[in-house]
């Protein structure tokens, strides 16, 4: 089993990496501050429900195979950037309208959780990244390598839950306070539609 010294290297790692200004925290923040906080936790359990997928490709190689088949590593890249662009489309064609945490239906929220699925799994970098980070706290003559692959997975993944979501609730009352100003809807709108096209553009022009 994993020594709790290592563990506790292996969570400050991961938070210091969670914490940094990358797509799924910007996606989170831009979607809690104009949809509300339910909105950007429901995004949130999407995109860490799709660290399952990752964790177990990691775990099982699958991660390896994909990163040494260059069309299957582009197919994967450039799906995950039109559907970041398709995203900011649509975040341009909503309407002006003044939201808080309460006006997100259910099926907004179911909706707002697959997205956050599909992102998660359209980005091959997070199974390499899973690749080359979780095998480093690995310890090698304590059992099942994949198991303990898996084991770091889930625990990077509830502080990465945990994290998303103090960031959903906190966007998420500032959103609702600027959403309440007169003509901050169209504003909040483009900024958000320019972070998803950001985010997809970098993705589609990354190298492994």
């Amino acid at each position: 089993m994993i020594e709790i010294s290592q563990l506790f290297y292996f969570v400050a790692a991961s938070v210091a990496l969670t914490l940094l200004p990358g797509p799924d925290i910007l996606f989170v923040l831009s979607i809690s501050v104009s949809e509300g906080k339910k909105a950007g936790i429901a995004t949130a359990s999407g995109l860490c429900t799709g660290l399952l997928f990752h964790t177990t490709a990691a775990a099982m190689g699958v991660s390896a195979i994909v990163y040494k088949s260059a069309l299957a590593f582009t197919l994967v890249k450039y799906s995950g950037a039109l559907y970041l662009i398709y995203l900011a489309f649509k975040a341009l064609k909503e309407n002006e309208i003044f939201l808080s945490s309460d006006k997100i239906k259910k099926a907004d929220v179911f909706l707002l959780y697959k997205r956050g699925i599909i992102m998660n799994l359209l980005n091959p970098k997070v199974s390499l990244f899973f690749l080359a980070f979780l095998p480093q706290f690995v310890v090698a003559g304590e059992g099942n390598v994949p198991v303990q692959m898996i084991f770091l997975g889930l625990v990077f993944l509830v502080q990465a839950l945990f994290i998303f979501y103090l960031v959903a609730i906190f966007a998420g009352i500032i959103g609702s306070r600027v959403m309440q100003m007169s003509n901050t809807g169209k504003y909040v709108n483009w900024v958000k539609a320019s972070i998803f096209s950001v985010i997809g553009i970098k993705l589609a022009l990354s190298n492994r």
